[in-house]
């Protein structure tokens, strides 16, 4: 029987990481990394589905869509885009060691300049039903208030009161200003643990959190080192819930 749910979130920044002709693809080392984090749930964000200039760039750009190229063996890759742009898209995605059930997308968008969007996903841990919602929040704080409400009308009609319910992501959430609105909805994480994320060089905020209802949060941990940094503006974050 299982006792301890591992959950991780990661903000890959697309597979690329630099800009101009310095730029380098990350994607091969972050599937490597996905693998490293060892988690039963991977929320991952900026993920690629496609992108026309960057495949003609990149020699080795793989064949399969990011989230399927990432996804563990054994593991399945649910994705969902929230940005349209002028040469691809990109959005959220879930690697789940569990068999999903179902899942389903909605557009957060508070404004026209950011398409942002939530993942919403079912799985069955052994004879539990759990729900994950993988979120990539807005630059603007007032907008990411707006996004928790709009959060909060999602699972009042989507989550099944007494389900267990995770939420992660990028919150975009300088000094951990939305865990008092994420608590009032019944949703905690490790706060009594620090989780330093970006940027990853030299972490100095957390910006990633992973949240939690039905679930008891247990243990935070991040990753760190050259390896780490070198992938993405962010580094990975994993907890631990037990069930």
């Amino acid at each position: 029987m299982t006792e301890v749910l591992r959950v991780a979130t990661y903000n890959i920044h697309k597979g690329v990481q630099g800009i101009g002709p310095a730029r380098r693809l990350e994607i091969h080392n972050l599937g490597h990394a996905v693998e490293q984090l060892d988690a039963d749930l991977v929320c991952l964000q900026e993920v690629r589905r496609l992108h026309r200039r960057q495949s003609a760039w990149f020699k080795r750009w793989p064949e399969l869509p990011q989230a399927e190229f990432l996804c563990p063996e054994g593991y399945q890759a649910v994705y969902q885009t929230n940005a349209f742009t002028r040469h691809g898209e990109h959005g959220n995605a879930l690697l789940s060691r569990w068999p999903v059930v179902s899942h389903g997308h909605e557009d957060m968008s508070d404004h026209r300049f950011e398409q942002r969007g939530l993942l919403h996903v079912h799985v069955q841990v052994e004879d539990r039903p759990v729900h994950v919602v993988v979120v990539h929040l807005g630059l603007i704080a007032g907008s990411r208030l707006r996004q928790v409400q709009h959060l909060s009308r999602f699972i009042a009609r989507e989550v099944p009161e007494g389900e267990p319910l995770l939420v992660a992501g990028d919150f975009n959430d300088w000094g951990g200003k939305l865990r008092e609105p994420m608590k009032a909805l019944g949703l905690r994480d490790c706060d009594w643990l620090s989780g330093l994320t970006y940027p990853s060089r030299l972490p100095l905020a957390q910006l990633d959190f992973i949240y939690a209802r039905g679930l008891r949060p247990l243990n935070l941990m991040v990753p760190r080192g050259r390896i780490w940094w070198r992938m993405s503006d962010h580094l990975p974050l994993i907890a631990e819930f037990g069930l």
